[in-house]
């Protein structure tokens, strides 16, 4: 039974969804588990956040996310409205939109444009982009990053996959999760590897000296990063790879990358303080390809961003040194 409309059922009152199912397996299982297999529009931090609210209850009883469920059993879940986003506002601020319809947008975002908002970076970035170009994002997905499905640093520049509704951005995220989506880069180093591909393996956490940086750090102290690089060309004392990513951590290329000891071009914190002979807007990073199944038709699909003017114009002016 769902009821959209406002109810006095004992959860209180006001505008939401009250949804009342029957638990139909012979195994237990837990509730949050299960309410998420029920509702895949809805995250499993979403349902948990009910949970914990007290907006779920099993045989009439308050439940836990632990609570084990048994064949037979009655469970209600009262879903009030999503709550309005605190200071976020919509601003016609362009989007290069490659590919957009009813479920997902996929955009070719330029650098120097932050994905979402941070308390001291309140406007101006493609969250609030996005909420003048599709006003029904507010409350999909959290109050500060609405249909944000992964993210891009601020002067990374290319494609960007973002969610139109709860149930794609859930199962685009399993698929980013999972690795059923590919995110391929093109990036300009410092210095030639010694080999023509490799694979690079750190754990990533804050740095112990420098908390505005992350650095590879202990596996008990940071998470498993993993990044696949091949060199697609040599051009002097650069070089242009391409990367694949396993995992997708703050700022992973960039950190693994000066690991090894070839930082990405005009990296501001990870990278090496030279001159250039083309001015670049931020790090020579472009997320060049993202392939990703069609969160509602599972139709596969690929999507390519071509290198920005100044990060092509560097590259032509090292191919001519050559």
């Amino acid at each position: 039974m769902e009821n959209p409309a406002a109810l006095n059922n004992g959860f209180g009152q006001g505008e939401g969804e009250l949804l009342e199912l029957t638990y139909p397996k012979p195994l237990p299982m837990r509730l949050d588990r299960w309410l998420v297999s029920q509702r895949p529009e809805q995250s499993r931090a979403r349902i948990q956040k009910f949970i914990d609210a007290g907006c779920v209850r099993v045989n009439g009883v308050t439940g836990r996310a632990k609570t084990p469920l048994r064949l037979g059993d009655t469970v209600q879940l009262w879903m009030p409205p999503p709550e309005p986003l605190p200071y976020l506002v919509p601003q016609d601020i362009p989007l290069d939109v490659l590919y957009e319809d009813s479920h997902l947008i996929v955009l070719n975002k330029p650098a120097g444009l932050t994905v979402h908002p941070a308390p001291g970076n309140k406007d101006g970035t493609l969250v609030n982009a996005l909420l003048h170009h599709c006003p029904d994002l507010p409350g999909i997905g959290g109050e500060m990053r609405p249909g944000i499905v992964h993210r891009l640093d601020k002067d990374t520049t290319g494609c960007i996959v973002v969610a139109k509704s709860q149930e794609a951005l859930v199962r685009l995220q399993v698929q980013i999760q999972k690795r059923i989506a590919s995110r391929e880069y093109l990036g300009l180093v410092h210095g030639q590897p010694g080999d023509e591909a490799g694979t690079i393996v750190g754990a990533i956490g804050r740095h112990p000296v420098d908390r505005k940086k992350y650095a590879v750090v202990s596996d008990l102290s940071g998470r498993h990063a993993r990044t696949h690089w091949r060199v697609e060309e040599r051009l002097g004392d650069h070089a242009l790879l391409r990367f694949q990513l396993d995992t997708g951590r703050t700022h992973q290329i960039r950190v693994h990358c000066a690991h090894i000891g070839h930082p990405i071009v005009g990296d501001p914190l990870y990278g090496r303080a030279r001159r250039l002979p083309v001015a670049l807007p931020g790090q020579a990073l472009h997320a060049v390809a993202l392939g990703l199944n069609h969160p509602l038709t599972g139709e596969r699909m690929r999507f390519e961003s071509p290198l920005p003017e100044p990060f092509e114009r560097l590259l032509q002016n090292l191919r001519r040194r050559c």
